[in-house]
């Protein structure tokens, strides 16, 4: 394959194509069903899958048939099947790569800087901020775009699957019944290509070896039926926030952080220990300004143990909160009840239904002061450890990353999680991984100011294309 020639077609399409595509795809509120009930009514995910298809169905690649596979009550998934391609494309035809992304968003989030905005894409030098341009959206443009490449560069390709979800930010709940209705379609899954990952910085290529899981869940305790006068009940009906508060400390432990549940922790593998102590000596620390204010410390300050601390440690956050009123609008009432979402991430290996039974029977035993007590919305999806790359693979990925980054490739744990992963990995446990993504350094996927690096993610794609070549020209046995 002429890699120049793989070069100059991604960069073309990123160019004339790619990029204005995305600036309309940021533009769609298209939030994930966990944040939007109503999404089928509204119909932006609708759109934003109508935007893709179509950008998809356009290309000029041989062999290859779109169409968006459609459950009764689920998101939908787009399916693009590939034929292979090429006079070295090897296999029996049943081996099968895929390629996943998703095109469902987190909500907008406040804080976003003068002129930027979720729904608002901005090109300012390399980054094209706006939600969902890293964190996912990109993920099926520069998929085809490798594809294409390869194609137009005289290079080969097995039989590909790109799979565009819908559901990621929720969880992922429609995937499995979606698997399931590929059926033969989805055949022996050899190797995965993801695209949802992250990287340390935007100068090499980053490979992710594990991937956190999570357990999600509502803790609400309510007190009384309707806010009484605080000067009147406070000092005999018990705060709901105090009762949450004890309830909380029984899962994690208020003056350290650490999680108090047994089920969620998990021995470190030294060879990941090895990969920690090796991105920070790299990076020169965690590779992450997290915005600190004031003298604020973290919790972890050796470096190593940082990335360790969000990658195989369990964490607990409270990610929202109900039946607050905002400080401006707080009368002095005692409030009826406090609902707070709880967010747990997990190790890799951890099981997050064993975690969810543990979580659920620590909550809801002897509730304090005999309060009415509710764990609600229990989420599950666990976590992942990557397989060792296979010879073929490894020293694809280095060639490749040598070529397009000037460097070998570098090695990460990531504390997010991806379901899909975990749900293949399961399938498919001889099939190699290629996890890998945009979300670098300040490029901060659900908050604010989300850009998606342009310069990487182009380069990216020719790593793709790069793959995708190699796999099918691999010796077979």
């Amino acid at each position: 394959m002429d890699r120049d020639a793989v070069t100059a077609v991604v960069a073309g399409l990123w160019r004339d194509e790619i990029l204005a595509e995305l600036e309309r795809y940021i533009a769609v509120p298209a939030l994930s069903p966990a944040f939007d009930a109503q999404w089928e009514a509204s119909g932006h995910l609708e759109e934003a899958v109508g935007l893709v298809a179509a950008w998809i169905r356009a290309r000029p690649v041989a062999g290859m048939r779109v169409g968006v596979q459609r459950l009764a009550g689920r998101t939908p998934l787009i399916v693009t099947e590939v034929e292979p391609f090429g006079a070295g494309a090897g296999g029996d035809g049943r081996s099968t790569v895929v390629l996943y992304g998703h095109l469902d968003k987190q909500p907008p989030m406040t804080g976003w800087r003068q002129g930027l905005g979720p729904w608002t894409p901005v090109r300012v030098g390399e980054r094209l901020y706006g939600r969902g341009g890293a964190d996912d959206g990109y993920a099926a443009f520069a998929a085809l775009a490798a594809i294409e490449a390869v194609q137009a560069a005289g290079g080969s390709h097995g039989r590909l699957l790109v799979l565009i979800e819908a559901s990621e930010e929720s969880g992922s709940p429609d995937l499995l019944p979606h698997l399931a209705a590929l059926g033969d379609r989805l055949g022996e899954v050899a190797l995965l290509v993801c695209l949802d990952s992250g990287c340390a910085n935007y100068d090499a290529l980053w490979l992710t070896t594990s991937l956190r899981g999570l357990v999600g869940a509502t803790l609400r305790v309510d007190v009384i039926e309707a806010g009484r006068h605080s000067g009147m009940a406070s000092g005999l009906v018990p705060s709901s926030f105090r009762l949450a508060r004890i309830l909380v400390d029984r899962v994690e432990e208020s003056a350290t952080g650490r999680v108090l549940l047994e089920s969620a922790h998990a021995e470190i593998p030294p060879h990941r220990r090895a990969e920690a102590q090796a991105m920070a000596a790299l990076l020169g620390g965690t590779g992450e300004d997290f915005g600190l204010v004031g003298d604020l410390r973290l919790m972890e300050e050796d470096p190593a143990e940082a990335l360790l601390a969000r990658t195989w440690r369990p964490a607990l956050s409270v990610v929202g909160a109900d039946g607050m009123p905002a400080t401006r609008a707080a009368g002095n009432v005692l409030r009826p009840f406090t609902a707070l979402k709880l967010s747990l991430r997990l190790p890799p290996p951890v099981e997050a239904a064993a975690v969810a039974a543990e979580l659920t029977e620590r909550l809801g035993a002897d509730p304090p002061l005999d309060a009415s007590v509710s764990l609600s919305d229990i989420e599950c999806a666990d976590g992942w450890d990557a397989p060792a790359l296979a010879p073929w693979l490894a020293a694809a990925v280095d060639q490749s990353a040598r070529g397009r980054f000037g460097q070998p490739p570098q090695l990460l744990g990531e504390g997010g999680s991806i379901p899909f992963i975990a749900m293949l990995g399961g399938m498919f446990p001889e099939a190699q991984f290629l996890v890998t993504g945009v979300l670098g350094p300040e490029s901060n996927a659900h908050g604010p100011n989300e850009f998606l690096h342009v310069p990487y993610a182009e380069r990216l794609t020719g790593c793709v294309a790069d793959i995708l070549h190699a796999e099918a020209t691999r010796p077979r046995d």
